[in-house]
């Protein structure tokens, strides 16, 4: 897959996936940040991603709940499937208004089932755990990713905030293409333990909030311009 000027395409870990450098976090554009979008300005903005190069596309049925799953099935449709790298995530659910976390193999496999069919597609590209569920072995649910890869329903296996000996176990079931964790000048703890353990297994990182969730790039007035519904300026 060639991308346009300007966005370098690397390898992410080593199992083969093939992403561009930079990618497009989608959370913001149906949650958190207080504003209300158009569908279809939303639409023409991954569009323009796309185009541009940016063919890495993260997501999760959390972010929502499923309605930003559902935008990106509506963005995908007319080829555009076909340019891009489809992340989506799992593991994340709402009970009682409380968070909760599961990673059994029944959960696992219902959730891609039904991520699968709000992007419209027949095969996630980056499938993760989006938290760990410490009430099942770490090995269990990687063994059911795995299941679905033997399937044809996701292609590579990734984590997302999981610890070093966590990675490992699951690296050892079915190797693992990514973690996603965050990493900035202000985020640096995985540094420590993380960062080399996934060097030393060949696990590409994918770094979120890289701007510091955007304190870096929008001057010193950028709490006092947030609108007041976006999560950042009530997060401790």
């Amino acid at each position: 897959m060639a991308a346009a000027s300007g966005v370098r395409r690397i390898k992410l870990g080593s199992q083969g996936l093939q992403v561009s450098a930079q990618g497009l976090g989608c959370m913001g554009l149906s949650i958190f940040d207080g504003t209300t979008k158009l569908d279809a300005d939303l639409v023409a903005l991954i569009h323009h991603a796309i185009n541009s190069g940016i063919t890495l596309l993260d997501t999760s049925d959390i972010y929502g709940p499923e309605t930003n799953e559902l935008l990106l099935g509506q963005a995908l449709r007319d080829g555009m499937r076909e340019k891009v790298e489809l992340a989506t995530k799992f593991g994340i659910l709402f009970r009682d208004e409380k968070l909760g976390y599961r990673g059994d193999p029944a959960y696992v496999r219902a959730a891609c089932e039904a991520s699968l069919g709000r992007l419209g597609v027949n095969c996630i590209d980056l499938y993760y755990q989006h938290r760990i569920d410490t009430t099942v072995p770490i090995e269990v649910t990687i063994g059911e990713l795995k299941k679905l890869v033997e399937e044809g329903k996701i292609k590579y296996i990734g984590l997302s905030e999981a610890s070093a000996s966590t990675i490992r176990r699951a690296h050892a079931v079915h190797p693992l293409t990514a973690v996603q964790l965050e990493w900035s000048l202000w985020s640096r703890d995985v540094e420590e333990d993380i960062i080399p353990t996934c060097r030393e297994l060949g696990i590409g990182i994918v770094a979120y909030s890289p701007l510091g969730r955007g304190f870096f790039a929008a001057g010193p007035k950028f709490i006092e311009n947030m609108d007041n519904g976006d999560y950042r300026k009530a997060s401790p």
